[in-house]
């Protein structure tokens, strides 16, 4: 009895994906299954070494979409506001305290986050306005220490709840930014920043958008690639 036959492979990195070849395609596709399978479509006279730029020329898309079929088929617990819960604050993680009385019913004071039992109710609000509010005090001060050297005036910065985006560049020169950018690591909410930033010169993903990025912050692939793998793992609330 004959073995099946199995497609041929391509390993990039951490990435793997059966390849297809065919005659009728022009171009390089990759496509994400539904179970998260990776495939990629070529036509026989492209070579290996090509074959791997283009993957690592998409790796940031392949691993947005590899987050959101992980996302799709499992759901993150919600988180429990009780004593030692854990909450991010700019990568770091702060333990929840909860205390009978305080000047506010949320603050953050010597390391830990400290509610108010009265305001248990009514949590969750609490701790997104808190984000809100430090998330648009601490990028409006990069923004303003970016706006020089990219030589670009910024109508200001908003934030709110952008679904599965974490930031976006709007009419009017507005920057907007997912409240959930407060909980990266300080590093990587300022690539996002700087990305947003350099869509108000080059709205699309051109070459010399990323030559803008790239002027502005010499490391963005590092920081592109660590929110592309890791940036859904950022817990909500």
């Amino acid at each position: 009895m004959l073995a099946p036959v199995k497609s041929p492979s391509l390993q990039v990195d951490d990435l793997c994906f059966v390849l297809r070849r065919s005659t009728r395609r022009k171009t390089m596709q990759i496509t994400v299954e539904r179970d998260g399978a990776l495939v990629l479509s070529a036509p026989p006279e492209v070579d290996e070494s090509a074959l791997r730029a283009f993957v690592l020329e998409k790796r940031f898309w392949i691993y947005t979409k590899l987050a959101e079929k992980d996302r799709l088929r499992r759901r993150l617990p919600r988180k429990q506001f009780v004593d030692g819960e854990g909450f991010l604050y700019l990568g770091r993680s702060h333990r929840l305290k909860l205390v009978g009385q305080q000047d506010v019913p949320l603050k953050l004071t010597a390391g830990r986050f400290c509610l108010r039992r009265d305001a248990l109710s009514v949590a969750r609000e609490h701790f997104i306005r808190w984000y809100c509010e430090r998330a648009k005090a601490w990028l409006s001060s990069r923004a303003a220490e970016y706006q020089s050297r990219m030589e670009v005036s910024p109508a200001g910065v908003k934030v709110q709840d952008l679904g599965y985006r974490w930031g976006s560049c709007g009419k009017g020169d507005w920057l907007y930014f997912h409240w959930k950018t407060i909980l990266l690591p300080a590093r990587i909410a300022e690539y996002v920043l700087v990305h947003e930033i350099a869509h108000l010169h080059e709205p699309h993903h051109t070459p010399s958008f990323w030559l803008r990025v790239e002027r502005a912050m010499p490391d963005y692939a590092h920081r592109k690639a660590w929110l592309a793998e890791h940036g859904i793992d950022v817990e909500g609330i």
